[in-house]
């Protein structure tokens, strides 16, 4: 890619549905292969893919999409002003700023709303991504899923620092 941000961020949309599901999916199939196995990858695409569960997820929280050239390439998803709930990003565009500039967002918006901290429960190939952010490990976690366990880390950052 051409190593610029996204053109712009916006708001999800119900008919964005389909398409958030699928930028999970292929991120968990194409980035997370050295960290969990197939199995895990899965499990968790499986979950990841539902579009009717994704959707009610969805709703009633924050979700920002980042798109380039008008197409969605990412998006995350800020529960109760306190966590960042979903983070994905396409393949194609990690390294690019796409996670960067998401994350930007929410830590501005949350801190706006009064939020004196984040966390994310991050997965083992998204943690150096957060504690580059200045993100601190807090627990490890196994969370059961479909019949396997995936482990992640719950991470923490102070905002307005």
């Amino acid at each position: 890619m051409s190593g610029a941000p996204p053109a712009a961020l916006r708001p999800a949309l119900p008919g964005d549905t389909p398409v958030l599901a699928a930028i999970a999916r292929a991120a968990i199939f194409e980035l997370t292969g050295e960290d969990y196995d197939e199995d895990q990858q899965e499990a968790w695409a499986d979950v990841a893919g539902d579009e009717a569960a994704l959707a009610a997820r969805l709703a009633g929280q924050l979700t920002l999409v980042a798109t380039h050239d008008g197409d969605p390439v990412g998006f995350i998803v800020l529960a109760d002003n306190r966590a960042i709930d979903l983070l994905y990003v396409l393949p194609l565009f990690t390294g690019e700023g796409v996670g960067a500039l998401l994350c930007d967002a929410v830590e501005k918006l949350a801190a706006a709303r009064g939020a004196k901290s984040l966390t994310a429960d991050a997965s083992d190939n998204a943690l150096g991504f957060f504690q580059k952010r200045g993100y601190v490990p807090k627990s490890r976690n196994t969370v059961p899923l479909g019949g396997v366990w995936l482990g992640n880390t719950t991470v923490e950052k102070k905002l307005g620092e």
